[in-house]
């Protein structure tokens, strides 16, 4: 995090800082952390329900006849299904540090956006998909995939310059 000068001092920034100078953004600040908590509230009724939708196609598939055989068509919606619940619980993963933090995450942003266009490429139903589409699609993994390499990076090591006299 880059420090910031104010009244001369130099402070860490923070996304959303309860000691801001300024009360009415500290009461701000505080308005927008209670929406960002109430908010990680709804992703775990989410995940729950998104469980409960797994367990419930899982239940529908397995049911119908041949009993206890699953197609090809079968697994991609329960894979689809299930990655649904997973990329919410990366949302939430995303929430927490979030609040933990006061500030975003990239890294793990940008490995959420990741599997959710993992998410759509599993799911892809080639037969209904256009061929601008799939290009779309191939475009947006490559730039993430890019995104993700960038930010993981770690930052080159300063070197002394090796002076001779």
């Amino acid at each position: 995090m880059e420090p910031e000068e104010y009244n001369g001092e130099y402070q860490m920034h923070e996304e959303l800082s309860t000691e801001f100078h300024d009360p009415l953004i500290r009461r701000l600040h505080w308005l927008i952390r209670a929406c960002v908590k109430m908010l990680a509230i709804l992703m775990v009724l989410v995940i729950f329900l998104g469980v409960i939708d797994v367990c419930y196609i899982l239940y529908q598939q397995l049911k119908e006849p041949p009993l206890f055989t699953l197609s090809v068509g079968d697994i991609f919606e329960v894979f689809g299904a299930f990655m649904v619940v997973l990329i919410a619980i990366e949302i939430f993963i995303n929430i927490r540090l979030y609040l933990g933090s006061n500030t975003l995450p990239i890294r793990l942003v940008v490995a959420t956006a990741l599997m959710a266009i993992a998410r759509k490429v599993i799911v892809l139903d080639l037969n209904m998909t256009s061929a601008n589409e799939v290009l779309a699609i191939g475009v947006v993994t490559i730039a993430l995939g890019i995104t993700y390499w960038l930010v993981d990076k770690p930052a080159p090591v300063a070197r002394p310059l090796d002076v001779k006299p």
